[in-house]
């Protein structure tokens, strides 16, 4: 018979993932969605994805995926600029992601992470690393997630690394071979005890944390680095523009910051489907008021909360229900 803690010992190892992905064009379990490590995504880093949440309605539980449309417009995007030209097309993705979700009979908040890769080389195709002569291939995978960032604010440091410029690697697209930039950067925060850090780009200004937006507050405005900061243009960061312009009646300013900026401003925050909104407590030395009980960065993160709770009805168009 099985005891308690070899139950336990059972729940700690369980795959987080739900029971079904999308591979390639079938749904299959998902520890059977394997690739060869022939594969060249897995190779060279030429594989796109996004991160998308979906959130129990608060009323009567169903699930809403929270701005899916634009997630996956951002996905085409991202791919266009790897040669990837074959993802089925906007609509067709959306179903496949609503029908795995259903599939994987989805009661509470999740995670989405669709992925579009280079696959292998074309018959007659050199060796090598390139974007032509590679097949394409797409990968659809949810599991279950709540938040995970500190509830009571995060500690950043300004990190030592910069932010990979747009004409190296293209910054409003989520390439997976770019993300050793912000692994290297979150790293080396985690080991100076910090919880994320806040990247400069090579001009110096702010650019974004390792994986989501910044603003910071100052005089009650709102600033938050412009897109040609080298940022990715962030789905939540935009959400928070059109919340803090049409709820707060607050002014936003879409400009450079500099380090001597962000550690003199009054609040910070971060953005991201992951963090979703993020209060940052302390910077390098410096303590803010983002958590105060009246801060701005509260009062975003409240209505953030609602609004993909499905509490803000103005915005229920941004809701994709799974049914």
């Amino acid at each position: 018979m099985m005891t308690i803690s070899d139950a336990d010992k059972r729940d700690e190892t369980r795959s987080p993932h739900h029971l079904w992905s999308y591979l390639n064009g079938e749904f299959i379990t998902a520890d059977s969605a394997l690739l060869p490590v022939t594969t060249q995504a897995f190779n060279y880093g030429t594989a796109v994805f996004e991160g998308i949440r979906g959130y129990a309605h608060h009323a009567d539980n169903t699930v809403n995926v929270f701005r899916l449309d634009d997630h996956i417009n951002r996905l085409i995007q991202s791919a266009l600029l790897l040669l990837i030209d074959d993802l089925p097309e906007p609509q067709a993705l959306k179903a496949l992601t609503l029908a795995l979700l259903k599939k994987n009979d989805v009661e509470d908040d999740c995670y989405i992470r669709p992925i579009a890769y280079k696959r292998h080389l074309l018959p007659g195709t050199g060796f090598g690393v390139k974007l032509s002569g590679v097949s394409s291939g797409l990968s659809v995978n949810s599991l279950n997630m709540r938040a995970y960032i500190k509830q009571g604010g995060v500690k950043c440091t300004v990190s030592g690394w910069r932010r990979i410029a747009d004409n190296s690697i293209p910054a409003r697209a989520k390439i997976t071979g770019s993300y050793v930039n912000s692994a290297l950067a979150m790293e080396a925060a985690h080991r100076g005890g910090y919880d994320d850090a806040i990247m400069l780009n090579h001009h110096g200004y702010v650019a974004e944390a390792t994986t989501s937006n910044v603003f910071i507050v100052k005089n009650r405005t709102l600033i938050t680095p412009p897109v040609t900061a080298h940022i990715l243009e962030g789905i939540t960061r935009s959400t928070v523009i059109e919340l803090a312009t049409t709820c707060l009646d607050l002014r936003v300013e879409q400009r450079d910051i500099l380090p001597s900026e962000l550690l003199t401003a009054d609040e910070c925050f971060l953005t991201g489907t992951g963090v979703e909104i993020s209060p940052v407590i302390q910077i390098d030395h410096r303590k803010l008021n983002s958590m105060d009980e009246k801060s701005i960065s509260l009062s975003v993160k409240g209505l953030y909360e609602k609004l993909v709770r499905g509490q803000l009805t103005a915005f229920n168009h941004w809701l994709t229900p799974v049914c």
